[in-house]
Parts: structure tokens; C-alpha cells; sequence
């Protein structure tokens, strides 16, 4: 699907599947210097059931039009003006790391266009350190490897691809990041790093939520995500066992059950 946001293009994918006003919709938003695709498993399976799947690019990413959005409240903003162009209401909204922010402030702003908010390797505040900030500003190969790094538990970083057998995680991961324009990643973080007021926009979050940690997650450690569930006022947490920051693509299956039960409960 592409629509024009702000007088630019914007992409999400919908499963193949056509939006259907009268079903419900789940809107998946990634993180830094990612794209539509690290949700491939679980957006597809909710459009096959029943489910308007929007998983957007967000701006300057994958498919969609530049310019880039340089903070979270923007970013938020710019998913509120996505939802509204197509008229959705009470959605539930899947947001992984960077995305999770962005989902957290949209909640928080626009509660008429959030019904559920699902955070994935989330932390509030979300801490990226100057080293990895001045890679990406200054070697962005060198960020992307730490990003990898740190990214993916023991046993990812030397396959451990349930779904393809033989294709390894950290490169697809990788790749990924690569196909970004320059500047994407430092843009990213910085947003990040920046945003200060997640907590108080948690406390304001009507919308039942839940927030999925990674057992193995160094980007977003698991104690990271103890103070925005302390916040809102209506969450519970769901832990992916063996799992890092990367769990949509190492734990696909497990990802999608937590999801799915949340959505439909």
C-alpha cells in the first residue's frame, strides 16, 4: 500500500491482503535503520486472519519517501497522520525498539487511534551509548557490527534460523541496515537518545499494553523495561526465552504467539 503523508510517498505492507474497514487492524513499526520486513512472519499471519495488517516504512526508510523524522514525537506524529489518512481507529499498535518508542508517544498523544499498544525490546528511557553513537555518525560499518553484536543471543550469532534453515541471522541483519541511505542510523539512535519524556507519555497511555523482552537482550536489557511497565497503568510483560533484541527474526514463532494472544484477548 502507498499513500501520500505530508506530500510524500509512504509504503506499508498489508500481508497482500486488501483493507477491509470492518476487520480489525495491527500496525507494526520498526526500529533503526530497518524496514517493513523484520515483521515478515507475524504481520503476514495476522492478515491471513482476519486482521488489516499495516507494517509501515517509516519515512526515509525501506519504501517510503524521505525526509527523515529527527524525533520520536515526530515520528509519532507522522504515524498519526498515516492512520488518518486511511480513517483507523483503535488499532492495535506493535512497535519493536526504536518503533516502540514511536508506538509509546503515539499512544500517549492520540488515544482514539490506539486501541492496544504492544512494545518489543523496549526501554524507557531508551540509553545508546557515545560510542555507538559517534560510529554511526563517523563509520557506519562499524556501528552496524556492534549493533549486530549486540543484537542477537549466543546461539543466533552461529545460525540458529528457524525459519531458513542455513541463512544466517546477524548477516541478514546486517544487510538490512546496509540498504540505508547514509545518515539513516545516526538519525535513528539520535532520536532515541533523545527522547526524554517516554515515561511521563507512558503514564498518559490509556490503551491496555504489553511489553515483550528478549531473556538474552543486550541492546534493551530486560531490567530496562521495568520502569515503563512501573508507568502505565495497564501492562503486563511476556519474556522470550533464549532470545536478544532481535527476537522478531530469532524467535519468530514465539513472538508472534505473545502477540497474537494480546491482540485477541
Amino acid at each position: 500500500m502507498r499513500l501520500q503523508i505530508n506530500g510524500a510517498t509512504a509504503y506499508a505492507y498489508t500481508g497482500t491482503r486488501a483493507f477491509v474497514a470492518t476487520q480489525p487492524t495491527a500496525v507494526f513499526i520498526h526500529g533503526a535503520a530497518n524496514d517493513h520486513s523484520v515483521w515478515s512472519l507475524q504481520s503476514r499471519y495476522f492478515a491471513f486472519h482476519g486482521w488489516n495488517v499495516l507494517a509501515v516504512d517509516l519515512p526515509g526508510h525501506g519504501q517510503s519517501e524521505g525526509p527523515l523524522c529527527t524525533s520520536v514525537p515526530a515520528l509519532a506524529a507522522w504515524m498519526a497522520a498515516f492512520l488518518d489518512a486511511l480513517a483507523v481507529k483503535n488499532a492495535v499498535v506493535i512497535g519493536h525498539s526504536m518503533g516502540s518508542l514511536t508506538a509509546l508517544e503515539l499512544a500517549s498523544q492520540r488515544a482514539d487511534l490506539v486501541g492496544k499498544l504492544a512494545l518489543v525490546g523496549t526501554a524507557v528511557p531508551m540509553a545508546v551509548g557515545d560510542a555507538l553513537l559517534d560510529a554511526a555518525l563517523n563509520d557506519e560499518e562499524k556501528a552496524r557490527r556492534m549493533i549486530v553484536e549486540w543484537s542477537f543471543a549466543p546461539a543466533s550469532q552461529l545460525g540458529n534460523n528457524q525459519k531458513v534453515p542455513g541463512s544466517w541471522l546477524p548477516g541478514n541483519s546486517m544487510a538490512l541496515m546496509q540498504r540505508m541511505a547514509k545518515g539513516v542510523l545516526h538519525n535513528d539512535l539520535a532520536a532515541c537518545k533523545a527522547y526524554a519524556t517516554g515515561l511521563d507519555a507512558a503514564t498518559k497511555v490509556e490503551a491496555p499494553s504489553l511489553v515483550v523482552i528478549g531473556e538474552r537482550d543486550m541492546m534493551t536489557p530486560p531490567k530496562a523495561a521495568q520502569a515503563v511497565l512501573g508507568a502505565l497503568r495497564d501492562s503486563r510483560a511476556e519474556t522470550i526465552r533464549d532470545a536478544g533484541h532481535n527476537m522478531t527474526a530469532e524467535a519468530p514463532d514465539a513472538v508472534l504467539r505473545v502477540l497474537w494472544r494480546f491482540a485477541n484477548a
